[in-house]
């Protein structure tokens, strides 16, 4: 590569593509002033070694640690790809961080533990307790310790490297990771160790960095909001009340038991006169509610409940520690319900949260967070931060509902020539709530079966909601699509990632053969998460758009956005996160500028300005309305 401008001693490729200067210089400037980056860039960009040979030179020269966050597993991997070939031309460090049960070799933490915070505190007393092995052989094997974290800083390594490594020198692989991590120029990680304030808290610490001295990046950054949200909220259920009676009878807390049965009691009368015999499955309320049979039955105070949910904190503490003595569970249903209800009483007053009653899974108390941007708070403290994903338009919008202040917003053109492109918009059927029906959808199996016939290899399906998928079914989309003699998968809710994986890797192997449908939904792991090359997903068809169901919680958002965002509320709460869904959806056809991709959306609403100023340039660019003949005619002439 002839280029040797600031930026390009970490950029590993001989050639750049179209704009790449251009980014990288941005990204560069940014981060040398301290400034925040919004960045919009297709698919097929090369984003990310783009935004490392912006931030590297000077991250390297001053000395900051570079943080880049992803969502999925796969994501992060990719980061450590592009590591390994800048540090082929250039030295450079990095890591990826998994969760603990993912980098374990102790037995009993991956065997019981689920979340991230029950196997933090499990780590924290097998240590204690002496009862590691694995941990206790880091000051026997100090020497060898030392050497593999000197090897894995000379070459950027996947997780499974570090294992192997650790497996056979029987050492702690997470321990390994973290102390390669101090030392590494990047670290790679799931979203969840910056959005969490207590992983991040205890994650920060570890590092023993101060904020200023992070450069962090957002990489599918149309995921943050959400991810935010979710980060920030918090459940519980009756379930978990009863089963933390019983624990406290075990254990022979009995002023805890007493509090628990008085307090799951309350809980019973305020269903019976907010939710039983209405037909909703959640409802607000107000908060003080939740407390107010215990207060009146023991006579409490404030200070006094605030006192007893402590002790059932310490108390749930050393429940866990003597679980772990005997080898068993390391839970304590008594420890999550104070934990639980000292953040509820904690957010009383607090208009940026939702306090909920729900019957889903049975009695549950839910606290929803409504402001994403509170995840973001530690944003102004570090030297930079660089949010980039394929669909942030318009970006003034994103900036707003994450309050991220100083920064510069980027949006480069498509890279998908205009001949390789095709968006068909079908103006007979839609996916409203009062236009569905039986015969609707059967119009909708015609569409889509057509589709699967005239486009070569693999399509996906991809619905507004399981609900839409499941309308679909009933008129016996997957007998019709069986007739086209392709393939048919179908995503289902609650799989493990390792038995979603399998499904994605056989259907992208049909494309070898007569090709596959992939039938999914919008804002699922398959319409977002995953790539899709070549022949792996020549077409797809959106059916419907996917806002969300007018809950409570739905609702809730739109008030308040409506009052942090006056005139923009139900813009930034519900039409916006939907329109982002379709656009990552349809993103899936085309992941370089020469590959042909056809579009086909099931709902004539795509039609109206009020939806299209929310598509990207080469959608609208596209777009014809079609009926059934009219489509076939098109897909005929473009896959001719």
């Amino acid at each position: 590569m002839s280029e040797t401008g600031e930026g390009f001693e970490y950029f590993p490729y001989e050639e750049l593509r179209p704009h790449q200067r251009e980014f990288i210089d941005l990204v560069a400037e940014a981060v040398k002033n301290g400034e925040n980056a919004i960045i919009e860039a297709p698919t097929g960009f090369g984003k990310t070694v783009s935004v490392l040979a912006g931030i590297l030179p000077y991250a390297k020269e001053m000395g900051y640690k570079v943080l880049y966050l992803a969502r999925t597993h796969r994501q992060m991997d990719r980061v450590i790809e592009e590591l390994k070939a800048i540090n082929r031309k250039n030295p450079v460090s990095g890591v990826e961080l998994r969760s603990r049960k993912d980098l374990c070799l102790h037995t009993y933490l991956t065997q019981f533990t689920s979340d991230a915070y029950t196997a933090m505190v499990v780590c924290k007393n097998l240590k204690k307790l002496k009862k590691c092995e694995f941990y206790e052989n880091e000051k026997k094997k100090k020497t060898e310790f030392d050497e593999l974290v000197k090897f894995f800083l000379s070459e950027p390594s996947h997780p499974a490297e570090i294992l192997s490594y650790a497996e056979t020198l029987e050492l702690c692989p997470y321990d390994l990771t973290k102390r390669i991590a101090e030392k590494a120029d990047v670290i790679v990680a799931s979203y969840l160790y910056l959005l969490s304030p207590t992983i991040r808290e205890n994650f920060i610490s570890s590092l023993d960095v101060d904020y200023s001295d992070l450069i962090v990046v957002f990489d599918e950054a149309h995921n943050l909001p959400d991810q935010a949200i979710s980060a920030l909220s918090d459940r519980i259920s009756i379930h978990t009340v009863n089963r933390a009676i019983k624990e406290a009878d075990e254990y022979n807390e009995h002023e805890i038991a007493n509090f628990l049965s008085i307090f799951g009691r309350g809980l019973e009368i305020l269903y019976d006169e907010k939710l039983k015999d209405r037909d909703v499955h959640e409802t607000p309320i107000q908060p003080e509610l939740v407390f107010a049979h215990v207060i009146d039955i023991l006579s409490l105070d404030t200070r006094r409940l605030v006192r007893i949910l402590n002790d059932m904190v310490a108390v749930g503490d050393a429940i866990r520690e003597d679980r772990i003595e005997k080898g068993k569970p390391p839970r304590s249903y008594i420890g999550r319900v104070g934990e639980f209800l000292l953040f509820w009483l904690s957010l009383i007053g607090r208009e940026d949260y939702l306090f909920l009653m729900s019957r889903d899974r049975g009695l549950s108390l839910e606290l929803v967070a409504l402001d994403p941007s509170k995840a973001l708070g530690f944003i102004r403290n570090v030297q930079s931060a660089v949010f980039m994903s394929g669909t942030l338009t318009p970006m003034e919008a994103f900036r707003d509902v994450m309050g991220i202040e100083n920064v510069r917003m980027k949006k480069f053109p498509r890279m998908v020539k205009r001949e390789n492109a095709q968006v068909l918009v079908a103006k007979d059927v839609s996916t409203r709530g009062d236009e569905r029906s039986l015969q609707v959808y059967r119009r909708m199996v015609e569409y889509i079966v057509e589709v699967a016939k005239l486009i070569p290899k693999n399509v996906g399906v991809f619905t507004a909601s399981y609900e839409v998928l499941q309308g679909l079914l009933s008129a016996n989309l997957q007998v019709r699509l069986e007739e086209t003699g392709k393939a048919i998968f179908i995503e289902k809710q609650g799989v493990s990632s390792a038995e979603n994986d399998a499904m994605i890797a056989s259907f992208k192997a049909h494309a070898k053969g007569r090709g596959a449908v992939l039938l999914g939904v919008m804002g699922g792991r398959n319409s977002e998460g995953q790539d899709y090359s070549g022949d792996e997903m020549n077409g797809v068809v959106l059916v419907g758009i996917p806002y969300a169901r007018p809950t409570p919680r739905v609702q809730a958002q739109i008030r308040y956005f409506e009052r942090k965002f006056p005139g923009k509320g139900r813009y930034y709460g519900y039409y916006l996160p939907a329109h982002r869904k379709l656009v990552q959806a349809a993103g899936r056809v085309h992941r370089s500028a020469e590959e042909k991709g056809s579009i086909i959306v099931l709902d004539y609403r795509l039609l109206w300005s009020s939806i299209k100023k929310d598509l990207p340039d080469w959608m609208r660019e596209s777009m014809r309305p079609v009926d059934l003949p009219r489509m076939r005619l098109y897909l005929r002439r473009f896959w001719g």
